[in-house]
């Protein structure tokens, strides 16, 4: 008698499963990102934040482009270059420029309104259906977020306030474009990430030597930072993030996001000793509950036009 193998079909336990392991690396890219602040504050020079972003992206996307010996092709090589202006070149100065004229808060509170622009923009460039319940969480998460990290000395700068919005919206369209466009065959994560870190750090060269001149003095400690910044925050970070925004729904990965500032958060009271009051502690438990929400499929019963 001869014995045939037949493999199992998937069950739905395991596409369950499946998906939250891919979630799960996903949200490994906002922690880390959540660590940025701390480095920065703690490890690196002060006043040389676009040198920093510059030694984020350039380094990491050059190594990335030597281990994988894969560039793009034909009209990649334009996409390659949007994508990576949008999703890191624009984005950083912009995040910077916010930081510097606004309180962190602030700051953290306007990047927080990425997951609601990615939602909209998934509607008009994506061609998704509108999805009340992805917004509803969008504005949940970003209330949470404002509830944990906003305080009393929090301001208001027009510029400020421009340029957290700015940054908020150029990654979401880097992200929503990344979803459109995919990866293009024969690309690994490695790959498509490399392009998008070296494009966004040659963007960043002559933005960084015009606004903050000659590179800054590097000491062991800010070595160590910047190795921080650049490998996990950059190189690992993006190849998990990019990964993530092919496989998993846009809106999503976008939620995870939130993970950041709430990270960044936690690091202030574990390393500096900060302290959270009970309103900081109910926007944790607001946010955290909006980006498991997110996760989820909306229920039967709000399923409809709206979805």
């Amino acid at each position: 008698m001869r014995w045939t193998h037949r493999s199992r079909e998937p069950t739905l336990d395991d596409v369950k499963n499946s998906d939250l392991s891919r979630t799960a690396l996903a949200a490994f890219a906002p922690v880390v990102w959540g660590s940025t602040y701390v480095v920065t504050t703690e490890l690196l020079p002060v006043g040389h934040p676009l040198f920093a972003g510059l030694v984020r992206a350039l380094p990491a996307g050059l190594i990335a482009l030597a281990l994988t010996r894969n560039l793009p092709r034909g009209a990649w090589w334009a996409k390659a270059a949007a994508l990576g202006v949008l999703n890191i070149g624009l984005f950083f100065p912009f995040l910077f420029i916010a930081a510097e004229r606004l309180p962190g808060g602030v700051a953290a509170t306007l990047g927080a309104a990425q997951p609601l622009v990615v939602a909209l923009l998934a509607i008009g460039v994506l061609k998704e259906n509108a999805s009340a319940w992805r917004l509803a969480w969008g504005v949940i998460g970003m209330l949470g977020v404002g509830l944990v990290v906003l305080g009393p000395a929090a301001g208001f700068d027009l510029v400020g306030v421009l340029a957290g919005l700015g940054g908020a919206a150029t990654m979401a369209l880097g992200v929503t474009l990344t979803k459109k466009w995919g990866r293009p065959a024969g690309a690994t994560p490695m790959a498509f990430a490399g392009w998008q870190l070296t494009a966004g750090g040659l963007f960043l060269v002559p933005v960084t030597f015009l606004f903050e001149g000659p590179p800054p003095a590097i000491g062991l400690t800010a070595l160590a930072g910047y190795l921080w910044l650049g490998g996990v925050g950059g190189l690992l970070a993006y190849v998990l993030w990019f990964r993530a925004i092919g496989t998993l729904p846009v809106t999503s990965v976008s939620m995870l996001g939130l993970l950041s500032p709430m990270v960044a958060a936690l690091l202030g009271v574990v390393v500096l000793g900060q302290t959270l009051d009970a309103v900081q502690l109910t926007g944790f438990a607001l946010a955290l509950t909006a980006i498991v929400a997110s996760q989820r499929p909306a229920p039967v019963l709000v399923k409809g036009v709206l979805q």
